[in-house]
């Protein structure tokens, strides 16, 4: 037998060599794919070979205290595509005419667009969402139609059943069933529940098994907020801000109502608002313009609306914080109800005349019950000088006006205000009639309602309960008392004054008879370009009621009314037509049904200011003119509130603007 050459024999190595490294190779490449990335390949596999569908949870309801239901989700479907499975479904030559034939078919169930349709389809993702929010009845449609790689599955739409109601508490949620304002967001992680899901085994092409068993989790409901708002008081109080909106042509109108013994928020509206159902939808608004307007201004003005600001904005309270100063002033016995002082119509303070708002007039001569009756500005600035800035700041910081209030909504905003050590005495005189510190509406309803509740300040709340699928309480929000401010004899004194100012002074507008209430009215001027604005105020009125028992405390804001500023005016009949109605159906009925001190008003429009005047003297009706400076007989009345035919208490104001 012949030896091999060596060329044979180098030939045979270099063949062995060759396939012994190729084994080598395939060998270390499964061990880089088996042992090193095996996690890696196995999702691959999972991911060729399974179909995730999410299952997603049924997002909680809310309720209002009484179980009356202000949100909830319905049942609905979602349609999804797996545009390779649809793809595989057809052979190359008649691929794109049968998809489109199927996007076809489907867009008529869905009266979608079938571009649209087709062009999901065709996409190089995964899955593709079609559409939200279907009825079963199309949802069933489309499962019998056949349709390979095409499927439905189950979903939930927000309802809002009230539509505007309590649109700034509520908020709304995203397509995706995310909370984004309101309760909405400041509970989501609560509301939404833990979605489920299922797993479908499927072929290479992406086909579902029907031989092969998925797997099935099941999605966990959220759980179900229960407010302390009551929809019947809601409806109450945004019934009389829609009539205040339009009768004052108002940039905007808030109003709270408050249990102040327990703290619990029964109402809380601002207007104008929105529906909830339609958010992004601001037509009604802003007019059918909107639509064109470029994504950056819509931002703002959803931004804008959306924005809740008896929360998220301060403002300065004005008059309505004299309430604090008198409290203040009793308790460190720095005054009493029979404390005398007398009004110039202004008080020097250091370069700074600070008028008040009779002012070139004067109260003369009065107690402090008749100063906080008249809302006059150099009583409470002698009080605030007898107590000085720190034993003030002491209870502007007791009554809760330095910190947020902690109430579960969203973009809760700090209060604006110096500091102890930085208040000198002019601004400390300023701060004691309202200005030169900024708190939100909720810090300041807050406050004063410590008054009714035996000097006690009270944590504001609005989530009353979290209950699950059975309506069992998951966890519950009780009262919490924050702390004693004033001692409880001071606060019978201030309720008393405060019925005083509804009887007898500038309150008379929220006078109910056969009711006890007390309140306080407030005017505040705007800020505008770093100063204060002439023409642009906030007018406000804070009552209270009844006072053996106190159930209610309403504060009413109107946002630069177009017609007069004065709170006594425009806001105290805001809040009496609210607490009239919330007390009559909480129970608390007058002990009279007629005040027989009543009088129609007349109409005094076009007649000259001489004449009016003999008119009301002769009902016993006062009087007051704007501008305040312009008083002369012989000018003519241009406008008067009230107006012709409202009725109005013997001794009640009129307000006559002259031309």
């Amino acid at each position: 037998m012949n030896e091999p050459s060596k060329l044979n024999t180098l030939r045979l190595t270099i063949a062995f060599t060759v396939v012994v490294l190729l084994f080598l190779g395939l060998i270390g490449r499964l061990f880089y794919i088996q042992v090193l990335n095996d996690d890696v390949y196995k999702k691959m596999a999972i991911n060729q070979q399974t179909r995730d569908i999410e299952l997603p949870a049924q997002r909680g309801a809310i309720y209002d205290r009484n179980m009356m239901k202000l949100a909830f989700s319905v049942k609905t479907f979602t349609i999804y595509g797996r545009p390779t499975e649809i793809a595989n479904a057809f052979k190359d030559d008649v691929r794109s005419a049968k998809v489109h034939e199927v996007a076809e078919k489907v867009a008529t169930v869905l009266e979608g667009d079938e571009d649209e349709v087709y062009d999901l389809l065709t996409s190089e993702k995964a899955i593709v969402k079609i559409e939200k929010w279907v009825s079963k009845d199309k949802a069933d449609l489309i499962s019998k139609g056949g349709y390979a790689g095409i499927w439905a599955v189950e979903d939930n739409k927000r309802v809002y059943p009230y539509n505007n109601l309590a649109s700034h508490v509520l908020g709304f949620t995203t397509v995706d069933n995310k909370g984004i304002s309101g309760i909405e967001y400041s509970m989501n992680d609560k509301l939404e529940g833990e979605p489920g899901l299922m797993v479908v085994k499927t072929d290479v092409n992406g086909r579902e098994l029907s031989s092969e068993e998925g797997k099935y989790y099941e999605p966990t409901n959220g759980l179900s907020v229960v407010l302390t708002i009551d929809e019947v008081i809601q409806h109450f109080t945004e019934k009389a801000l829609d009539k205040a909106l339009e009768q004052h042509n108002a940039l905007k109108v808030m109003a709270i109502v408050m249990d102040p013994q327990t703290g619990e928020i029964l109402a809380m509206a601002s207007k104008p608002d929105y529906n909830l159902n339609a958010p992004w939808d601001l037509t009604d608004l802003y007019g059918e313009d909107f639509d064109t307007l470029p994504d950056e201004e819509k931002t703002k003005l959803w931004n804008k609306i959306w924005r809740n600001p008896i929360v998220s904005d301060t403002y300065e309270p004005g008059s309505t914080a004299k309430l604090i100063t008198t409290s203040a002033g009793l308790e460190d016995n720095v005054v009493t109800p029979n404390s005398q002082f007398e009004c110039k119509g202004y008080v020097q303070v250091y370069d700074r005349k600070i008028r008040c708002w009779v002012y070139p007039g004067n109260h003369g001569k009065e107690n402090l019950v008749e100063g906080l009756e008249n809302s006059c500005n150099p009583v409470f600035i002698e009080i605030i000088q007898r107590l000085g800035a720190q034993a003030y700041f002491k209870y502007f910081e007791s009554f809760g006006l330095t910190e947020k209030t902690g109430i579960k909504l969203p973009a809760e905003s700090k209060s604006l205000y110096l500091t102890a050590d930085k208040i000198r005495p002019v601004e400390l005189a300023t701060m004691s009639i309202g200005h030169g510190f900024s708190v939100t509406p909720l810090q300041m309803i807050t406050a004063a309602s410590a008054i009714g509740n035996k000097g006690k300040l009270m944590e504001p709340h609005i989530v009353k309960a979290l209950v699950d699928d059975n309506g069992n309480v998951v966890e519950s929000f009780e009262p919490n008392v924050v702390r004693q401010v004033i001692s409880e004899n001071t606060a019978n004194e201030m309720l008393l004054m405060m019925e005083s100012v509804v009887e007898n002074g500038s309150g008379k507008k929220a006078y109910i008879p056969g009711i006890r209430i007390g309140g306080k009215t407030g005017t505040s001027e705007k800020i505008v370009a770093g100063d204060y604005s002439k023409d642009l105020a906030i007018a406000s009125f804070y009552g209270i009621a009844p006072l053996e028992d106190p159930k209610i405390a309403v504060l009413v804001i109107v946002d630069e009314p177009d017609d007069t500023n004065f709170g006594s005016v425009v806001a105290a009949p805001v809040a009496r037509e609210i607490m009239e109605d919330s007390l009559r159906y909480l129970g608390v009925t007058p002990d009279i049904q007629i005040n027989k001190n009543s009088v129609r008003v007349p109409n005094l429009v076009g007649k000259t200011l001489g004449s009016a005047k003999k008119i009301l003297k002769a009902i016993n009706i006062t009087y007051t003119v704007q501008p305040a400076d312009m008083e002369d007989d012989s000018r003519m009345i241009i406008k008067q509130y009230p107006v012709e035919g409202e009725m109005i208490n013997t001794g009640g104001m009129v307000i006559l603007n002259l031309e």
